[in-house]
């Protein structure tokens, strides 16, 4: 073979290197933008959150996230089982979902922290049909009460029973997605069902359903929940999506009669209905603090009675787990 001389041994040596250091330079380069932010932010919207709807509607996120290059997607929740469901399988990074069902998803091992409340609302109450002859929660023993296994709706059912002496074992839990306990109450196929709005006013407005227990304490709060793995690479555009809800949540204070007629457009329902919902929600509370936790470790004890989760559970340690109110009090404070 024949051998090169030392000085073109040394060139061919300093071309070499530099090609590897371009290599890395390269490489740095790229780990360090995919580093500065994800590709996709995945939102979800409900029909029970306004505020989420607000904010699909006037496109803040996709402009907050524009210049970076960020896509930002969005995916139906037509509950909180669904809302967590997307969480747990990595299908969306935040999910409106009630605050004792995202308690009960935690003891269910889902990573999930609770960043934001979107709102404070009476959404749930005990539903009966214009001709029924129930009249209170006592009336229930031995009844069909269709609910949504795993949400508000359901757990706020479990304590209004609990308060009577009741347990669910008293009762036939039919469980179907709020939308068709809605449909079942009307025609008949229940006797009471454990509602949620907007479907909740919507019956009230059109065929006179009543509301024949409700109790504002047992409601849960509206938790904006993020995926923990999303939160800790990427902690500042979490603080990005509490900016922009924040922006919605104002909006509607601001807008009430505009963010109904959204609500109504979006979910397809009357006006009466969506001005109806609008004024069960108080949008004035948006960090998470001392009322979130005690709200929802309340629930939790319930649902610990029921071996809905585990007698082993450490509720307030897993209510500490789940909120977390530093996100919200450093991206609203420091916008105030």
């Amino acid at each position: 073979m024949k051998q090169l001389s030392s000085g073109k041994l040394g060139l061919f040596t300093a071309l070499a290197t530099l090609m590897v250091l371009a290599g890395c330079s390269s490489d740095t380069a790229e780990s360090s933008d995919t580093a500065e932010g994800p590709e996709e932010i995945r939102l979800d919207y409900a029909y029970y959150s306004p505020t989420s709807l607000v904010l699909k509607e006037f496109g803040w996120a996709e402009e907050e996230f524009e210049e970076d290059g960020i896509d930002v997607s969005w995916t139906l929740s037509h509950g909180s089982n669904k809302a967590l469901e997307f969480l747990n399988s990595n299908s969306v990074d935040f999910g409106s979902s009630a605050g004792a069902a995202a308690l009960m998803s935690k003891a269910n091992g889902a990573p999930i922290k609770n960043v934001y409340i979107y709102s404070q609302p009476e959404w749930t109450a005990l539903v009966k049909s214009a001709d029924s002859d129930i009249d209170s929660i006592g009336d229930l023993e031995g009844k069909q009460v269709a609910a949504t296994l795993g949400t508000d709706p359901y757990i706020f059912l479990l304590r209004a029973m609990a308060e009577e002496g009741l347990s669910q074992d008293d009762v036939e839990i039919v469980n179907v997605q709020h939308s068709d306990g809605a449909t079942t109450l009307n025609n008949g196929g229940v006797d009471a069902w454990a509602g949620l709005d907007p479907h909740m006013a919507r019956l009230e407005v059109d065929s006179g359903a009543e509301l024949f227990y409700r109790n504002t304490d047992f409601n849960t709060y509206g938790f904006l929940n993020v995926r923990e793995e999303f939160a800790e690479e990427y902690p500042e555009h979490v603080g990005r999506v509490i900016e922009v809800y924040e922006k919605a949540r104002e909006w509607i204070q601001e807008n009430p009669e505009e963010a109904a007629e959204i609500l109504m457009e979006e979910a397809q329902i009357d006006r009466a209905v969506a001005e109806k919902q609008l004024e069960r929600n108080d949008f004035s509370n948006p960090v998470p603090g001392a009322d979130h936790h005690e709200s929802v470790s309340e629930a939790g004890r319930i649902l610990q009675d029921s071996d809905a989760i585990g007698a082993d559970i450490d509720v307030e340690q897993l209510t500490d787990d789940l909120i977390d109110p530093s996100f919200a009090e450093g991206t609203i404070e420091s916008s105030n």
